[in-house]
């Protein structure tokens, strides 16, 4: 007699994004549609998209996208997969920069510059890497299990807390007035 498990294929994808604001809705609603078809928790789902978001943001703001294309006429690469550990990893990669990606300090007022700040607070873990091409890539681990995450997900959704009534002609404070 044979035992057969049933194991979720890993979900990956990678793809070009134009160099600039136009295709980061795009990335987000195929990252979207994708880990919510592999199963994938819809808070974790919640923030890879955010994550995905804020590193096409500094890729388009901050780099140069892949190749020989001048600014704005090429693309950076998106991916993500789950890997069979059940980690997500997020990583967009493109042309190098001037600057090394780095959280800052912005002020109050400031109209950037929190990007890495949101991500290392979503994170499990995330880094830099160079390749010799001068490409770089910045990757985020966004969650370390993702079935994990699952199982919490399903369970808040099935364990809802009691209702509680008021009885009709009863204070809520007069019924805990026999209990003293």
């Amino acid at each position: 007699m044979a035992l057969v498990v049933a194991q979720e294929v890993p979900t990956s994808s990678s793809m070009a994004v134009p160099h600039g604001p136009a295709g980061v809705g795009e990335a987000r609603h195929r990252m979207r549609d994708q880990l919510r078809s592999g199963g994938v928790a819809e808070a974790v789902i919640d923030d890879a998209v955010l994550i995905l978001s804020e590193l096409l943001s500094n890729a388009c703001r901050h780099g140069r996208p892949l190749g020989d294309a001048l600014a704005g006429d090429g693309d950076v690469r998106a991916t993500w997969r789950v890997d069979p550990a059940g980690r997500l990893t997020v990583e967009v990669t493109d042309g190098g920069g001037p600057t090394r990606p780095v959280p800052s300090t912005p002020s109050v007022t400031a109209r950037g510059g929190r990007g890495l700040n949101i991500i290392t607070a979503l994170a499990k873990d995330w880094g830099v890497r160079d390749d010799v091409h001068g490409e770089v890539t910045v990757w985020v681990v966004v969650q370390g299990d993702v079935e994990a995450a699952r199982r919490r997900d399903d369970f808040a959704t099935r364990v809802a807390s009691p209702a509680v009534s008021a009885l009709p002609g009863l204070d809520f404070a007069d019924a805990f007035d026999d209990l003293d």
